[in-house]
């Protein structure tokens, strides 16, 4: 299945310009075709192509399928890395698993003051569709690390970061079905006193094993752990 999404699309309305011409000279989809479009919201419409102009496809919905909020609505607040593919690359492969927002954060040893948030959100936009996804994660303009902490917080809340202290696995603290934030640093790391800043705002430190990895290794590995938490029931016994 082939999916298009417009976050402005509904029932009676023209799909996007940018998605339009997507449709008619990308999927080369002619008069009478059926596709798929989602809203970004959780609605997929099933229709038909009424008019194949590539300025403003005009659809008739036939049908109408509602997707399942998320067990979990996963935040990741990441420092960009002074190689901005690095970033992009994170953020294309955390949509495709599943995360609902993602803010890139400035911090006292971020290498990289400036990002370019149209860009991130075509990303996005183009990791959805790929990835068949009905909701669209959105992207935050690059904020303070101390803005963040002031900001409303979610119920599960981990920093990740390379200090020698013993600390738990973020996969045997996780648990599944609660609104998860999670920060990474930049490659200097967070500094001492921003984790402890983290720590008073309710934080908990973890780690992800005993390998050291870079930024957004660290970010992707983050995602993945709270997406396989989400898909079991309980932490897996060794026998």
């Amino acid at each position: 299945m082939e999916l298009l999404v417009d976050p402005n699309f509904a029932p009676g309305r023209i799909l996007s310009e940018e998605e339009s011409a997507h449709c008619v000279k990308v999927m080369r989809h002619r008069v009478g075709d059926t596709l798929f479009v989602a809203d970004g919201k959780g609605n997929r419409y099933e229709c038909q192509l009424v008019d194949a102009s590539p300025r403003g496809c005009t659809l008739n919905v036939l049908s109408t399928t509602v997707a399942d909020e998320p067990k979990c609505h996963l935040w990741m607040a990441v420092a960009p890395t002074k190689n901005i593919d690095r970033f992009e690359w994170f953020v294309e492969k955390a949509v495709e698993i599943g995360v609902s927002r993602i803010t890139p954060i400035l911090c006292a040893h971020s290498e990289r003051d400036r990002v370019r948030v149209d860009r991130l959100e075509k990303l996005v936009l183009a990791a959805a569709k790929q990835s068949l996804k009905c909701f669209l994660p959105s992207v935050d303009e690059l904020t303070r690390f101390a803005d963040l902490l002031a900001s409303p917080l979610p119920p599960q809340r981990y920093i990740l970061h390379c200090g020698e202290n013993p600390k738990p696995h973020l996969f045997s603290q996780a648990n599944p079905a609660t609104d998860t934030l999670i920060l990474i640093g930049p490659e200097g790391d967070f500094s001492a006193k921003e984790i402890v800043n983290a720590a008073a705002a309710g934080f908990q430190e973890c780690t992800l094993g005993p390998e050291r990895l870079r930024t957004e290794t660290a970010a992707l590995v983050a995602t993945n752990v709270i997406a396989i938490r989400n898909q079991v029931d309980a932490i897996p016994q060794i026998s």
